[in-house]
């Protein structure tokens, strides 16, 4: 079984900076892709940013493109994102997904492991 376990949300000011960490036990694989998804209140989840396994290919969604940086831990199967110029906006539970021989994926449905979320609120 594969674990998926998200830290580090929180309350922030418009302006400020977080960082997510997501962790992946278990029955973890030698290559799988790592995502992060959003859901704000009475919204679709929706696609964050990505990273394949070696941690050379990212790609983001437009809304946080050069606000927010995904990249590996230095731990095994640890994912971190760095989200600065935070905005009202970026208000969501962040959810942290997995996949066993995943590349640069956007789709939630290509994602077979997730976490429970972490909430992140941004006042204006």
């Amino acid at each position: 079984q594969v674990q998926v376990v998200e830290s580090g949300g929180g309350l922030v000011q418009a302006g400020g900076s977080l960082r997510l960490s997501c962790v992946v036990s278990g029955r973890t694989f030698r290559t799988h892709g790592m995502g992060w998804f959003r859901q704000a209140p009475g919204k679709e989840r929706e696609f964050v940013a990505t990273i394949d396994w070696s941690g050379d290919r990212v790609y983001y969604a437009d809304s946080v493109k050069g606000r927010f940086t995904i990249s590996r831990g230095n731990a095994p199967n640890t994912v971190l994102l760095q989200m600065n110029s935070l905005k009202h906006e970026d208000t969501a539970v962040y959810y942290c997904a997995t996949k066993a021989g995943g590349g640069i994926l956007t789709m939630a449905d290509e994602y077979a492991y997730w976490g429970q979320g972490t909430q992140v609120t941004v006042s204006s």
